[in-house]
Order: C-alpha cells, then sequence, then structure tokens
C-alpha cells in the first residue's frame, strides 16, 4: 500500500468476523454488522500542539484495535478497503 496518512491520522483494515454464531448458527452476509475490529496498517506522524511541537500516536502498525461502529470514513486502494480515522476514535488497543 503506498498511501501515508497525515497528522493524527490512522489507516484500519477490518478483521472479517467468524460466519457462524458460537452456537453453530451459520449469519447470511445481509445480517452480519460491520466488524469494530481491525489491524493498524499505517499511522501518521502525529498531532501538533499549539507551540508546534509533534506528539506521537499511541498506536503502531501491526496494533489490533477496537473502533466505533460508524467511525473513520471508508477508502479503497488497490481492490482493497480501508477505514482512515482519527487516533481519538480508536476505543482501544487489543493485548496479544
Amino acid at each position: 500500500m503506498k498511501f501515508r496518512p497525515l497528522h493524527d491520522r490512522v489507516v484500519v483494515k477490518r478483521i472479517e468476523q467468524e460466519g457462524k454464531s458460537k452456537g453453530g448458527i451459520i449469519i447470511p452476509d445481509t445480517a452480519k454488522e460491520k466488524p469494530q475490529e481491525g489491524e493498524v496498517i499505517a499511522v501518521g506522524p502525529g498531532a501538533r500542539d499549539e507551540a508546534g511541537k509533534i506528539h506521537a500516536l499511541d498506536v503502531k502498525v501491526g496494533d489490533r484495535v477496537l473502533f466505533g461502529k460508524w467511525s473513520g470514513t471508508e477508502i479503497k486502494i488497490d481492490d482493497v478497503d480501508y477505514l482512515v480515522m482519527k487516533e481519538s476514535d480508536i476505543v482501544g488497543v487489543i493485548a496479544a
């Protein structure tokens, strides 16, 4: 991917969830909700404060994150769907 986000923006690729419920019921595509979990693909350099100093982001490439249901802007690069969102839209990082 040749896309570099600016400022405090993060590029996230959604992680698709399994098509079955815990009870073994197959969920059709039309009934599935968009996943709210993803992997960080790229991060911007950070946000600038009022003095012009850059503050690095807390997330890094490769982190698995949770984000809000309606967060981010959907983009498509090389036929792959990504989300671009501000770091503040990310709820948390999933620990390995």
